[in-house]
């Protein structure tokens, strides 16, 4: 070996990481938090006033785009966005915002339709970039990055080399109180060069770290308390990315800039903190009888008949599973994500798919019975009586469906929006609401409309459109995200009292013996309300210690036990009449779908994160 050789190779060693891979000079540009709503023109010349601006820059070679395009995530208004955004003369790249994920008419998959993919990868002059989703799914709960993105991340990472500098790009930052299982991230991404981790969100400037890993966040491209709209510049240099903000009309101004050269944090190190699952020592008799990791998001509980249980998941696979042991038996695939919770009877599956099908399987074995098709997404939950289905879809539309032969009784389609709710089935009559501030009661023989409830809400994010509506003694009880409690007249559709004194949300929950209404408060505490009477009479209430809480996880009694979840991971259990709290168990940190107890002392549970399972409390 040359002696000029030996000295190239002895200074490659010796250089700091990230300096090792070469790459070029260049500049892109990063939008967020666009907010495009139907009801307002200024979101949109915001954005053409941006784009404007950097299609008249030199030298911006792509622009990021990342989330929150839209305010109510309607495949229309990202179209819209879309036209906007094409206007640019160079290449660019989106990822969704919670706006995008919670708010979804499709359950997230015309995102996918318009744009091309949910997350996206590409080189660029040495660098890997990686866009993906952070953002909840269609609950109400903390930001969460499925199993099946970091599995993809890290194989891509791994794929282009350890020492190959990358940029990963999503919405939310990676941070506790903002995605639930950023630990997961982080721990993943840790071992490969991350440069700098880029989002929105907070439609602020923010210089943050991830577990030592930098991240940015840019401010919204809305215009300011100076009417100036604004996006962010990224200046690729030999040694550094220098992060400017870009109002309109204005120079651009550096506020942040990261060393290509210095490590920021230790590869073989770990999360700086992790949940805490001290609570699980306090009740040693809450054990963990069998847990599945699918590898992929739930956003549905489990249905039950049987020695069976059915699971849908975020890959489109319903999934049959046995009671006693979480043995995997049989998976059925749609086209799309299943988000919303299938049901059971007489060995047919039903469930709802985001491939705008309805599908009725044999809960032996899997085999397709029949489907139905609907013109949009379907998201909505199962419920099932004497044979018949009831759901509801994207396009507008509730049916009822005959299990055995997939034929659709009748179809309401006066609905104005969306539905993802479980319908209630009581005396005469189905009851559903939508992302519409509408209750809906129909006829359930025929489907005829008997009435319908607003309570005079005004904005499509305060609809009764997430919680699972019950009934009891005339009335039927819902909450709403005006943070009220309703019980509404069950033959009239009157409201007979209404009230925002306990802070709730989306939650509710029937006692077996229809005396008491349960719901989570927004911070630790469960409320028991009689359902006598025409005033609202609270009879309890708990504190469970769960801090703050929005997910719309329902409470659920048996045999004199109330169980409820958390979005962050918590099952708990209370003494129904008195809200004694009996034990509370962690599974993992995010979202706990409404769990299903087989009788006190059994309780199945599905999970954001993946994780199907049975606890069992011991003596």
């Amino acid at each position: 070996m040359n002696r000029r050789l030996l000295i190239i190779i002895l200074i490659a060693c010796l250089l700091p990481l990230g300096v090792q891979a070469q790459h070029g000079k260049f500049r892109f540009a990063q939008l967020t938090d666009i907010h495009f709503s139907p009801n307002n023109p200024n979101p949109t010349e915001d954005l053409l006033r941006s784009v404007a601006q950097i299609n008249a820059t030199d030298s911006i070679d792509f622009v990021l785009v990342t989330g929150d395009l839209t305010e109510e995530g309607d495949r229309a208004t990202m179209e819209r966005v879309k036209s906007c955004l094409d206007l640019l003369k160079t290449k660019y790249y989106v990822v969704l915002g919670n706006h995008e994920t919670k708010w979804s008419d499709s359950g997230c998959t015309a995102f996918g339709e318009i744009f091309g993919s949910e997350r996206f990868e590409f080189e660029h002059k040495g660098f890997l970039f990686l866009g993906f989703n952070s953002g909840p799914l269609m609950r109400m709960a903390y930001g969460h990055v499925v199993p099946q993105d970091i599995r993809w991340m890290t194989e891509e990472m791994e794929k282009a080399g350890k020492d190959k500098p990358v940029i990963l790009v999503t919405h939310y930052p990676l941070m506790d109180g903002d995605v639930d299982n950023w630990y997961d991230v982080t721990d993943a991404i840790r071992p490969y060069n991350i440069r700098l981790m880029i989002g929105g969100h907070y439609h602020s400037n923010r210089d943050l770290r991830y577990d030592g890993i930098p991240g940015i966040l840019m401010r919204s491209n809305l215009r300011d308390k100076d009417d100036k709209p604004g996006y962010g510049i990224y200046e690729v240099t030999n040694d550094s990315i220098l992060v400017y903000t870009q109002r309109i009309g204005e120079p651009k101004k550096q506020w942040a800039a990261f060393s290509l050269t210095q490590p920021y944090y230790d590869r073989n190190g770990k999360a700086e903190k992790y949940p805490d699952f001290t609570v699980n020592k306090t009740y040693p008799q809450v054990k963990e009888q069998w847990i599945v990791q699918t590898g992929a998001g739930i956003y549905c509980s489990p249905a039950i008949e049987k020695d069976k249980v059915f699971v849908g998941d975020d890959m489109g696979h319903l999934t049959a599973y046995t009671l006693k042991n979480g043995k995997k038996l049989w998976s059925f695939e749609s086209g799309k994500r299943i988000v919303g919770t299938p049901a059971v009877s007489e060995g047919i599956v039903v469930f709802g798919s985001a491939d705008r099908h309805i599908y009725g399987l044999n809960a032996k074995d899997g085999n397709l019975l029949w489907k139905v098709e609907a013109t949009e997404p379907v998201l909505g939950a199962v419920a099932i009586e004497n044979g018949i289905a009831y759901i509801g879809a994207s396009d507008h539309t509730f049916r009822a469906i005959d299990i055995h032969t997939g034929k659709v009784i009748w179809a309401y389609t006066g609905v104005k929006g969306y539905i993802e709710t479980k319908p209630l089935i009581t005396e005469d009559k189905v009851i559903f609401g939508a992302w519409d501030n509408t209750l809906y009661a129909l006829n359930k023989a025929d489907g005829k409309e008997l009435w319908k409830w607003t309570g005079g809400l005004t904005r499509m994010h305060f609809s009764p459109a997430a919680v699972w509506p019950v009934a009891a003694n005339g009335k039927v009880f819902i909450t709403d995200p005006q943070r009220a409690m309703t019980a509404i007249d069950l033959k009239t559709g009157d409201t007979v009292w209404r009230t925002f004194q306990s802070m709730v949300r989306e939650t509710i929950g029937l006692s077996e013996d229809h005396e008491r209404v349960y719901s989570k408060t927004m911070n630790d505490s469960i409320v028991c309300y009689s359902t006598q009477g025409d005033t609202p009479k609270e009879l309890w209430a708990a504190n469970v210690g769960f801090g703050y809480e929005h997910a719309p996880s329902m409470q659920a009694e048996k045999d004199g036990v109330m169980f409820g979840s958390t979005k962050e991971g918590l099952i708990f259990a209370l003494e129904a009449k008195t809200g004694k709290v009996l034990w509370k168990h962690k599974i993992g940190n995010s979202l706990i779908s409404t769990v299903v107890p087989l009788n006190g002392r059994e309780v199945l549970f599905t999970a954001t994160s993946g994780e199907v399972g049975l606890l069992r409390i011991k003596n």
